[in-house]
């Protein structure tokens, strides 16, 4: 909280401590000068007393009252605390001298006693007055004691009648001096304070707010400021704050006094009930004293904005909304001629009803690759539309969590074996390699609930992801781990190119791509966001290590693991092992193909030489055994 002070201090002259020199410190040089003419009065009545015949000891005294007043000149070198300290128990010293050398408390100089409390009263501190009230109290005690324990010779009639005189003239005459810089001081201070409460009440009556006192039952005590536009004053101080608010926020208002009284501050937004154009704003806060204090403005001007970027927010989202429920629209109606597309030129990709032509096999098949492209598109666009029109449902069942993925090690292994296939074909550089895939999977099943396709999209487009952005000969590797008690991690690794910082920040949100633009011309930008928001769904989350030029590494983790899925079908991975070793298990290009592709006709459907291993060795499946 921001505090300030209404007035900044100005140096007091009624401090003797505020500065060194003369000029600056009035208050020290009337210190000084009163020392000077208590001295001047002792050594003058010294002087009148020696035309008498006068004894040793009332000279003596007479001395000893003239030195404290003049030590009061070395408060001109350094005056402090100490030193003025110093000179009140100087001033008591002499003044018990004084009077144990005429007489003690029966003396015509006891009025001296009270010396040190006269000149403590000249210095105008509390501290040196209630030392100087100490000081004098103890010289009368030591007085009296001296005065019945020894037989002090008192001074005869004359000397006594002059010595009084001089005592009570010197005391009364040091008091009154003394007391007109306090009194004088305090006419400053007291004029000062009502210089200070006019401004203050300056300051209140102009500033643009208006600020208000309220007493424990929300009754408005007093309103300083200036009051908003269509704030009734008269009536809030007849019938309270509730009152000249519009009907609709009078409980909002009662119930922020309310909560002001019992948790000491609270806010609250009123339309003025004779101006529904303006928009007051009220802040209270409770004070030591068990009352409200409250600021008052005019908020139309922020309140219309609020209220305009709320609005515009609502109609924002409402286009979003709109953008979401036409695209999974047009996703659908896209969805029905593009199956008829990649079925047919499916049948004469291969040759179901009679050869072809090798232009026209070359043909079918670039429709059949370019169909499944854009099917794949619509249907990344269609589930980010459906997420985030909130209609995506999770179907939720009981399963191996190995054979989702599987399954999406066998499409992008089918598309890699494609590319080495067209890399192999006249006209490819030679010596181009490609992407060696592997995956290390738990050797026992993970049962998990979830949903089986939504595990298998995150996969598939994690695995795509990797492959378009390695180059040949790089590595993708695939790890799947149970963490803790419930949680499955999907770890997708590859040596690829990498994901600048830059990049790395804007990945993971709708049609945000990284790369270069070649890259980026091979998809969407939907895939990570929608394994993002899969992931999310599912309760879980996606994170992504990069380092540019290196590799990058994706982690999954879904709280997903289920003790009580039951028994599950083992079908995506053999189960086979060797002991000591890990097993690989490698399937042909054309047996997975033919699994993955959805033919019309399964008539030629046929795995064939599926004991061999895959030439080039770019796709490894590695059951990794469980550990001892």
């Amino acid at each position: 909280m921001l505090k300030f002070m209404i007035d900044a201090p100005k140096p007091s002259s009624t401090s003797p401590l505020t500065g060194l020199t003369v000029a600056r410190n009035p208050l020290r040089v009337s210190v000084v000068l009163w020392h000077l003419g208590w001295s001047t009065l002792a050594l003058m009545g010294l002087a009148g007393m020696l035309f008498l015949t006068t004894t040793s000891f009332v000279v003596g005294a007479m001395v000893a009252g003239a030195i404290p007043g003049l030590c009061g000149i070395f408060l001109l070198s350094n005056d402090s605390l100490r030193r003025r300290q110093i000179l009140l128990w100087i001033w008591s010293l002499c003044s018990l001298i004084a009077v144990g050398l005429t007489g003690g408390v029966a003396g015509p100089l006891a009025v001296w006693i009270a010396a040190p409390l006269a000149a403590a009263v000249a210095f105008n501190q509390r501290v040196l007055i209630s030392l100087g009230a100490s000081l004098s109290f103890m010289c009368l005690l030591i007085a009296t004691f001296l005065s019945v324990s020894q037989n002090i010779r008192i001074p005869d009639d004359q000397e006594g009648f002059w010595l009084s005189f001089l005592s009570l003239l010197s005391v009364m005459v040091g008091l009154s001096l003394a007391l007109m810089p306090a009194l004088r001081a305090r006419v400053e201070r007291a004029r000062d304070a009502e210089d200070a409460h006019e401004r203050l009440l300056t300051q209140l009556t102009e500033q643009p707010c208006l600020i208000l006192t309220f007493d424990e039952g929300g009754q408005v005590l007093s309103a300083y400021g200036e009051a908003p536009a269509g704030l009734d004053i008269r009536l809030m101080m007849e019938h309270g704050l509730t009152a000249c608010a519009h009907v609709p926020d009078r409980v909002a208002v009662a119930l922020s006094v309310e909560q002001a009284t019992s948790l000491g501050r609270s806010e609250v937004g009123f339309t003025p009930h004779a101006a529904l154009d303006h928009y007051l704003h009220l802040s209270l806060r409770r004070g030591p004293d068990g009352r409200l204090y409250g600021v008052m403005s005019d908020a139309s001007l922020t309140h219309g904005r609020e209220v305009a970027l709320e609005q515009a927010k609502v109609e924002a989202e409402g286009l979003n909304q709109s953008k979401s429920e036409f695209l999974a629209s047009m996703s659908h109606e896209l969805r029905t001629p593009l199956n008829a597309v990649i079925g047919f030129s499916d049948i004469m990709r291969q040759k179901m009803f009679g050869p072809l032509s090798a232009k026209y096999a070359e043909y079918s098949q670039l429709i059949f690759e370019s169909g499944q492209h854009v099917l794949d598109l619509i249907n990344d666009v269609l589930d980010v539309s459906k997420i985030e029109a909130q209609k995506y449902t999770l179907s939720i069942e009981a399963f191996d969590a190995r054979e989702p993925v599987s399954a999406a090690l066998r499409i992008v292994r089918a598309q890699a074996q494609n590319m080495i296939q067209n890399m192999a074909e006249p006209g490819a550089t030679e010596g181009t390699g490609g992407v060696r895939i592997k995956s290390v999977l738990p050797h026992s099943p993970i049962a998990v609930k979830a949903d089986k396709r939504a595990l298998k999209q995150i996969c598939l487009n994690l695995l795509t992801n990797a492959v378009r952005f390695t180059p040949a000969g790089g590595q993708v590797t695939l790890m799947l781990n149970v963490v803790g008690a419930d949680r499955l991690e999907i770890n997708i690794t590859d040596t690829g190119t990498g994901i600048s910082p830059a990049d790395l920040t804007r990945l993971g949100q709708p049609y945000e791509q990284g790369g270069s633009n070649a890259q980026k011309a091979g998809g969407t930008g939907l895939g990570l966001s929608l394994v993002k928001s899969l992931a999310h769904l599912h309760g879980g989350s996606m994170t992504i290590e990069s380092t540019l030029g290196v590799g990058t590494s994706v982690s999954v983790i879904l709280p997903i693991i289920s003790e009580e899925a039951g028994p599950v079908e083992i079908n995506a991975v053999s189960t086979a092992s060797q002991a000591g070793d890990d097993a690989i298990t490698a399937f042909d290009a054309r047996h997975v193909r033919t699994r993955i592709l959805d033919h019309v006709s399964t008539s030629t459907a046929s795995a064939e030489g599926g004991a061999q291993s895959d030439p080039g060795g770019f796709s490894d499946f590695i059951i990794r055994p469980p550990r001892s």
